[in-house]
């Protein structure tokens, strides 16, 4: 259902999407009344329209569907002002090849993919023993257009080494045929040196879910905006583009949680911490120092 919430959240950028894990927070899940995992409410003007327990995927985009009419209407009323800026976009999709050694571009996910082709590409990766991230086109309207032109390349899949498009699903075949696509594969980093090398990126950087143009949780979302309101420039990492980093992060820095800051290759903690440093005048102090 990870997949499913997560590209529903992409679906409808206008609605506001949370996740969070009922054990962590008794008050909220006692006062929802939440008896199965995973249960998903469905709020508007404060109120609960709409109540779906475990995993029901067609009954859970069913219901977003209907409740999200309304707001949908609303925000295609807005200016085109709110557009993203097609320099934003092309910095998102640097970002994006280049989030991991070896980056696809399929539809759906590597369990689940939606396509002939991308099931194709992906248990041919499977064989070859290939690690790599992975972007839903079909989540993000904006990244599978402006990818196309991005590259120059029409279709998708597409397979990115070190931020460079290799090509789509033939293309691919006849490397591995060759015996060219294993000399391109980049040898293989140990994870700790992995998640170094991606603190270390630039000075300030976080780990968040989404990007700092679509975050996809509320906790990322007030920390990119305590960034932006500071004018602090930072980089950026999409956890939820690979759980290994998602994971490791969390054992290699001895933090539970995301979203993450560091700066010059130093944990300096999550959004609470930041808030607190914020306040007391000491974020500042430490990024002047």
């Amino acid at each position: 259902m990870n997949e499913v919430f997560a590209e529903l959240a992409g679906k409808f950028p206008a609605l506001k999407f949370l996740k969070i894990e009922a054990e962590n927070f008794p008050d909220i899940s006692e006062s929802f009344e939440i008896a199965a995992v995973p249960t998903f409410i469905l709020l508007k003007a404060g109120k609960m329209v709409e109540r779906i327990e475990g995993a029901k995927a067609a009954e859970l985009s069913n219901a977003v569907t209907k409740h999200a009419k309304g707001v949908l209407n609303k925000f295609s009323a807005l200016p085109q002002e709110n557009a993203k800026p097609v320099k934003d976009l092309t910095a998102r999709l640097k970002a994006l090849v280049n989030s991991a050694p070896v980056m696809i571009f399929i539809k759906g996910t590597p369990q689940q993919p939606r396509c002939g082709f991308s099931r194709q590409l992906v248990d041919l990766l499977a064989e070859q023993k290939v690690k790599y991230s992975s972007f839903n086109i079909l989540a993000d309207e904006d990244v599978r257009q402006g990818l196309k032109a991005y590259s120059d390349w029409p279709t998708y899949p597409q397979v990115y080494i070190d931020g460079e498009l290799i090509g789509g699903l033939d293309i691919v075949k006849e490397m591995v045929a060759s015996g060219e696509f294993a000399d391109a594969i980049p040898k293989e980093k140990d994870l700790d040196s992995r998640l170094q090398e991606l603190i270390e990126k630039q000075s300030v950087m976080i780990f968040i879910k989404g990007s700092p143009q679509e975050p996809k949780c509320g906790f990322s979302r007030q920390l990119i905006s305590l960034l932006n309101d500071r004018h602090v420039k930072y980089g950026y990492f999409d956890i939820l583009s690979d759980d290994e980093v998602r994971q490791g992060l969390k054992t290699y820095v001895n933090w539970p949680t995301f979203p993450m800051l560091f700066y010059k290759g130093e944990l300096l903690g999550g959004l609470d911490i930041i808030k607190e440093m914020i306040e007391s005048g000491e974020f500042d102090q430490v990024l002047t120092a």
